[in-house]
């Protein structure tokens, strides 16, 4: 049962200027600084951040924050290869982040729980592609919360085959649990990049949602899509790309952070029992259960 409280006049207030200012001409300016390989810059940015964000580097395959090309090599960090391992099983569905559940459960007649009093469509989330909407009416959702503290590649949840990739431009509002509250549409408002897979259970998709200081995204296959001047919905079909990831692969990853959405169509998965909002999650753990086969 979701216990969030509708969002009240102080948490409009804290999202207003983002009405304001100027989202995608900050973001550029942020994606240029997070590349800045002048030392003194980029040393201060990284210990500040370690700092402050309390980031525990003993995770990191390179746990020495001044080795890094720059701050964003640094925040796409890898991990030692034993520090998240992928829980054993075929009909087991993984967390692909580090993170934590902003909202999880099913698509409710092709709309998306968001906030409470606050929803969104399936088709507009998935760019107005109707035909792929149909594969998740009344399926399953995960909507999944990362921290800039948190590691920031993205990995498969399942097996799968990349069948296609829709780049659709947007705003570029915060995504946390206040802006969730007060932004109507939010996630499907936001710019985002749109993978789907066909896996042994049927379509599966993976959305990456852009946000404030989000510098880019990017996937292993197409490598990095945003930022770009393209403001038009683009799509890149993949049939017949013989391209394949296994549970636990990397797909992609955020250059600042951000939130991914994963779809399962109808009686496909079932989440685990208890998973709640706010509740903290790590890549490679069980966060449902494959129903059929």
């Amino acid at each position: 049962m979701n216990t969030q409280k509708s969002a009240n006049p102080v948490e409009y207030l804290k999202v207003l200027p983002q009405y304001l200012i100027p989202q995608h001409t900050l973001s550029r300016a942020v994606y240029r600084i997070t590349r800045c390989e002048w030392k003194p810059l980029k040393n201060f940015l990284i210990k500040s951040f370690v700092s402050w964000f309390k980031v525990d580097m003993s995770l990191a395959k390179q746990p020495d924050g001044t080795v890094y090309k720059h701050f964003n090599d640094f925040f796409t960090r890898e991990l030692r290869s034993d520090a998240r391992p992928i829980v054993p099983g075929k009909i087991t569905v993984i967390s692909p982040v580090d993170g934590s559940i902003s909202q999880i459960g099913k698509i409710n007649s092709g709309e998306i729980f968001q906030a409470k009093g606050r929803s969104y469509d399936l088709d507009a989330l998935l760019a107005g592609d109707y035909e792929m909407a149909e594969n998740f009416k009344d399926g399953q959702f995960a909507t999944l919360y990362l921290s800039p503290r948190d590691y920031h590649r993205i990995h498969m949840p399942l097996d799968g085959k990349l069948i296609k990739m829709t780049y659709a431009p947007g705003k570029l509002f915060a995504v946390n649990n206040h802006t969730a509250k007060v932004v109507e549409q939010l996630f499907a408002r936001n710019e985002r990049i749109i993978s789907y897979f066909e896996t042994a259970i049927g379509s599966m998709a993976i959305i990456m949602v852009g946000a404030m200081n989000v510098g880019s995204m990017e996937t292993v296959w197409a490598g990095e899509i945003t930022p770009t001047n393209n403001r038009s919905i683009t799509i890149m079909d993949y049939n017949d790309r013989q391209i394949y990831l296994k549970r636990g692969d990397e797909m992609g990853r955020f250059n600042m952070g951000s939130t991914v959405i994963v779809l399962f169509g109808k009686n496909r998965v079932h989440w685990l029992p208890g998973l709640q909002p706010d509740q903290l999650i790590t890549m490679g753990t069980t966060i449902g259960k494959i129903q059929c086969q």
